[in-house]
């Protein structure tokens, strides 16, 4: 799987790049990923990439022309899946898009910033719209770095444990159970004692019904659905 991501604010995304779940999939060679400084695709002088609005509204807006030609020059080596922009007026980001954007081969994140982008790139380049959430960030960058994140996780082979991310929260539509580990006795605070039983069956009955407990506690919303279906 191949992620190229356009951002102006390169900087902000070398740090988190270097942790071991990337450099994990990096060496394994099942993710390759790239940084585009936009500034390096500007005609205009001093690295030029943004400008005042039409209309006069407060705010500096990504022009077009250095987004264009860097999405123009990627797209002529290789086909690309989808290029996303991360939007906080986009499609809430979920664990099913998460799972979809695995199986992917070429995505190109654009990450915005100052106002956000010409709208000509929304409605002329750009194939999906991603939100991590309805607040508004500095810039694009973190949100990508969620996403790819969460994209790496679930990719084969690169977690030590394969199986871990297949219980994370959401995996199942449902929040995670509560999880305990070494002392079993903390201060009178005891591990729940199904899961010292050695019964797999009695520990995934109570995990399971754990996991439904806590949605209805928290995300009563994701429970609703699955409710419905038994």
């Amino acid at each position: 799987m191949r992620i190229d991501i356009i951002t102006c604010s390169p900087e902000l995304l070398e740090s988190p790049l270097r942790h071991f779940t990337f450099q994990r999939a990096l060496t394994q060679k099942l993710l390759t990923l790239h940084i585009h400084n936009l500034r390096d695709y500007t005609a205009y002088k001093h690295g030029k990439i943004d400008d005042k609005p039409y209309g006069g509204a407060a705010g500096m807006v990504l022009m077009i022309e250095p987004i264009a030609h860097c999405m123009r020059s990627l797209q002529k080596e290789r086909t690309y899946d989808e290029i996303i922009y991360m939007a906080p007026d986009g499609e809430l980001l979920t664990q099913e898009t998460i799972h979809s954007y695995s199986l992917k081969q070429n995505i190109i994140l654009l990450c915005g910033h100052y106002k956000g982008i010409d709208e000509r790139v929304r409605t002329h380049f750009i194939t999906r719209e991603i939100s991590v959430g309805d607040y508004v960030l500095s810039g694009g960058e973190l949100p990508a770095l969620l996403l790819v994140d969460a994209i790496v996780r679930v990719i084969p082979a690169v977690l030590s444990d394969a199986s871990s991310a297949l219980t994370d929260s959401f995996q199942n539509g449902l929040i995670a159970p509560p999880v305990y580990t070494r002392p079993y006795n903390y201060e009178g605070i005891k591990v729940p004692e199904v899961l010292l039983s050695g019964n797999h069956q009695a520990i995934q009955k109570w995990s399971q019904q754990e996991a439904i407990n806590r949605t209805q506690q928290r995300r009563p919303a994701l429970i609703d659905p699955i409710m419905q279906q038994d």
